[in-house]
Formats: C-alpha cells, sequence, structure tokens
C-alpha cells in the first residue's frame, strides 16, 4: 500500500495534463453562456473519457495505452489507427499552442505583432524546432524545463488573472458582459449551428484525461477514490476555466478577443487600470515560457505511443530510427517539418483566429476519431474478455458500459458534425476554403494509418528487435 496514491493526488496529476491558460480566451468568445457550454463539455465527455479510460487502463495497463485498448478489442490494423490518430492531432495541438506562444511573445515586443501572421510563422519555426534539437538529447532536460515552466508560465498567470478578474468587478467597474441569470443569457439559441460551434472547442478543453487513468491502477480502493477524483477534478477544471474566461470577457469587448492572444490583452487592460503595465512584457514573457515547456514535453510524449507498435512491426525501418540516447529522430524530424507545414496556414489565411480554428478544429475532429475506437473497444471487451481483472470497473455491469460509451460517442459524432459550421463570432472570409481544408485533412489524416499497415513487411517486426536502443525511449 505504501505506493498507492489517494484522490487529492490523483486530482493534481489529472489536472497538471488538462490545466491551460492558453484555453481560456475560446470560453471568453462564448461570453455567460460558457457556463452551459463547459458543464455541457463536462457531462457529455470529461466523464466518459475519465471513467472508461480508467476501467481499460486497470485492465489492460500495457505500453501504448490507446494503441494497447483499440488493438485488444479490435486487433492490430486499428490498434495503430487509434494510436495515430493521438498523434497526428498532437501535431495540429502543438501548431495552436506555438500561435498562443507568438500571440503572448508578441506583448513583449510589440503587442500588434499578435496578428501578423508572419510573425506568428516565425516563431513557429523557431521555438518548435528550438524544443525539437532539445529533445534529441532525450527526456531528462525536456522534463526539467517543463517542470519549471508549469509553475512560472501556467499556474502563476491562471491565478492572476482570476484575482484581477474578481477585484475588477468588486470595484463595480463596468463589464462587456451580462451577469444576469437568465435563460437567454445563459443558454445560447440552439436553432443557430453557429452559435454552438464553439462547443467542439469548449470540448478539446476537457479532453485528455485517459493520459492520467494510466495511474488508476495505484489509487487506493479505485472503484471509491477514482470516480471521486474525477469529480473533483471536473469542478476544479469548470471553476479555473469559468472563472479566468469570465474575467477575460469582462475587460475585452467580443469582436477584439483574440483566440492566440486574448489573455494578454485580458492582462493589458487590468494592468493599465491598476497602474501595473510594467508587468505586461513580464506575463508576456511568462506566459509564452509556459507554453513553450509544454511543447517540449508534449514533443516526445505522443512519439512514445507511437514508436510502441513499431514492437508489432507497424512502423517501417526509417521511422524506428533512434540516436545514442534512444530518441526516435527521424520521427521527430517528421513531426517538425508538419507542424511547420501547418504554420505556414498563419501566413496564408485572412485573419489569425480563421487559421487557429480552422487548426483547432481538424485536431480536435481527428481526436474524437480516436474516442470513438476507445468508447468501442471499452464496450466491445466487456463481452469478448469480461474475466479479465479490473481495478476500476464502471457500475451497472454491461448496462452502465453501454450508457456511459454511448454518452462519448454521441458527443464525439456531434463534435465531427458541427467542426464543418464556422463559428458565428468569428469572421470567416471562406467558408468553402474553411469546410475543405477541415475535410481534406480529416480524410487525409485518417487514410495514412491504413496505407501505411496495408504495406507492411514482416521484416519490419525483425527490423525493430534489432534495437535495443529504441526500448528505452518507449
Amino acid at each position: 500500500m505504501l505506493n498507492k496514491i489517494g484522490p487529492f493526488k490523483l486530482v493534481m496529476i489529472s489536472a497538471a495534463f488538462i490545466v491551460s491558460v492558453r484555453n481560456l480566451p475560446m470560453l471568453a468568445e462564448t461570453g455567460f453562456q460558457m457556463i452551459f457550454f463547459a458543464l455541457i463539455a463536462v457531462v457529455v465527455f470529461l466523464i466518459p473519457t475519465s471513467l472508461v479510460s480508467a476501467e481499460l487502463a486497470t485492465g489492460w495497463p500495457k505500453r501504448g495505452g490507446i494503441y494497447a485498448w483499440v488493438k485488444e478489442a479490435f486487433g492490430d490494423r486499428w490498434g495503430f489507427s487509434a494510436i495515430w490518430l493521438q498523434w497526428i492531432q498532437m501535431v495540429f495541438g502543438m501548431v495552436t499552442v506555438l500561435a498562443f506562444i507568438a500571440g503572448s511573445l508578441a506583448y513583449v515586443f510589440a503587442p500588434a505583432l499578435r496578428d501578423n501572421g508572419l510573425w506568428i510563422l516565425a516563431v513557429v519555426l523557431a521555438v518548435y524546432w528550438g524544443a525539437t534539437l532539445v529533445n534529441f538529447r532525450g527526456l531528462k532536460l525536456s522534463g526539467l524545463i517543463s517542470t519549471v515552466c508549469l509553475i512560472v508560465g501556467v499556474l502563476i498567470p491562471a491565478a492572476l488573472i482570476i484575482i484581477l478578474g474578481l477585484i475588477y468587478i468588486l470595484e463595480g467597474n463596468p463589464s462587456h458582459i451580462s451577469f444576469t441569470f437568465t435563460a437567454k443569457n445563459l443558454i445560447p439559441k440552439l436553432s443557430d449551428i453557429g452559435n454552438i460551434t464553439l462547443l467542439a472547442g469548449i470540448i478539446f478543453i476537457f479532453s485528455g484525461m485517459e493520459v492520467s487513468a494510466s495511474h488508476a491502477k495505484e489509487v487506493k480502493n479505485p472503484q471509491r477514490n477514482y470516480p471521486l477524483a474525477i469529480l473533483i477534478t471536473a469542478i476544479l477544471m469548470v471553476v479555473i476555466n469559468i472563472l479566468g474566461g469570465l474575467s477575460i470577457a469582462v475587460v475585452v469587448p467580443h469582436q477584439q478577443i483574440s483566440l492566440t492572444a486574448g489573455i494578454m490583452e485580458a492582462f493589458r487592460i487590468f494592468f493599465t487600470k491598476f497602474n501595473l503595465s510594467w508587468l505586461i512584457p513580464i506575463l508576456g514573457l511568462l506566459t509564452g515560457v509556459g507554453a513553450i515547456g509544454q511543447v517540449s514535453t508534449w514533443i516526445l510524449g505522443p512519439i512514445k505511443g507511437l514508436l510502441a507498435t513499431a514492437d508489432n512491426g507497424d512502423l517501417p525501418p526509417a521511422l524506428q530510427k533512434v540516436n545514442k540516447d534512444g530518441v526516435p529522430t527521424t520521427l521527430l524530424i517528421i513531426q517538425a517539418s508538419l507542424v511547420t507545414f501547418f504554420g505556414l496556414l498563419f501566413a496564408i489565411v485572412p485573419g489569425v483566429n480563421a487559421a487557429f480554428i480552422m487548426l483547432l478544429n481538424v485536431l480536435i475532429m481527428l481526436y474524437v476519431l480516436m474516442y470513438i475506437m476507445m468508447f468501442s473497444s471499452a464496450i466491445r471487451l466487456r463481452y469478448s474478455e469480461p474475466d479479465v481483472s479490473r481495478a476500476y470497473k464502471i457500475p451497472g455491469a454491461k448496462a452502465g458500459m453501454w450508457v456511459i460509451s454511448t454518452v462519448g460517442i454521441l458527443a464525439s459524432l456531434f463534435v465531427l458534425f458541427i467542426g464543418f459550421f464556422p463559428p458565428s463570432q468569428l469572421k470567416i472570409e471562406s467558408v468553402l476554403f474553411y469546410r475543405m481544408f477541415i475535410g481534406t485533412s480529416l480524410i487525409l489524416m485518417s487514410v495514412i494509418p491504413f496505407i501505411i499497415y496495408h504495406f507492411r513487411k514482416p521484416s519490419w517486426k525483425v527490423e525493430a528487435k534489432m534495437h535495443p536502443k529504441r526500448k528505452r525511449v518507449a
């Protein structure tokens, strides 16, 4: 029992994976209706993904996570496709984080740069390729960087934006949103799909809990404490995101909210109001550095899961190559090249917010495809392998699993549908280009793993066994 962890520690571990100040401007876009959107996201997505992934992680605690679960349920081909989707959506995700970094750093040098596509592209190239080179040395250095960046760039700015917002409101200053608790102010007009398309992005804010599910087997009394920890994490996430989002919405006019630099614009207004303007570049540096730390962490993380498939012969030998530190250099270079390619979107598409939401929707849709596989796998494994011991098991027998997983699948399908509709809150120059980019990216990125799997050879598995250094990073 010495190594078992309690609910509080699990809450801290889970929150560390999914708390980020870069998501606050997206919530601010929805105004006071963010309360409705956040609660919906928690009920139909956060809770189902948390509970289902906990059962899978404690029943099949194998290296590869989603790869092992889907493979166990539906075979090698689908397992490889699931881990591919988890990896490729992170490529799109890193581009959006890098755009946030560019927006934050703009306030260190020249705030007007926040809406400059070439500036964002330059930051994407400099930061990502620099972080990639750092990760060539392995996890030790990048882990230290990530820890420092989390403290100074995420926790401090998050607490500060909430405190400033509360002080601003309590002093009776004018607000750009109404706080009246009426149905019209709280619930969006659901008949207009343009009003609810941001729900896809808000659901994404509450995704990722399957990563922390790997700790479910280490929890004391998991049947009781794991769902309790998830409930506390959900409440914590709602409180932090809503209070932070409201702080931005209160001081930044709706039409001026930037998805890449909204939090810094709020800090600028707050600091000007309280005669603390000298703190603006410091906070810009802190939030930028914090996000750089997250990028450094994610560079190797998703690739570790993808590299695990090499044991099964799913990756060609060229992609299995590692350096003396056991780092998959070829995969890292390919990943950096893809980030560069999608980063070009900011220099091509008019309007930074439009490019941001296009990339965000693609990564969300790829991610929910993976989640559909996860929910389906959980249902299938209840029938195909009912005797496998699970430290945590969703209550209600098979009916309970069907209810929870079906809610998650329906939410995922809904996200896939609304992702093709531009948010009414944003000005999109060409809806046709918007839909063509999202549709083409979704189809192409979903088909590639099946093409790779189709052409795999027995020699790929033999090649994997000949690289002992590769196992050090996987």
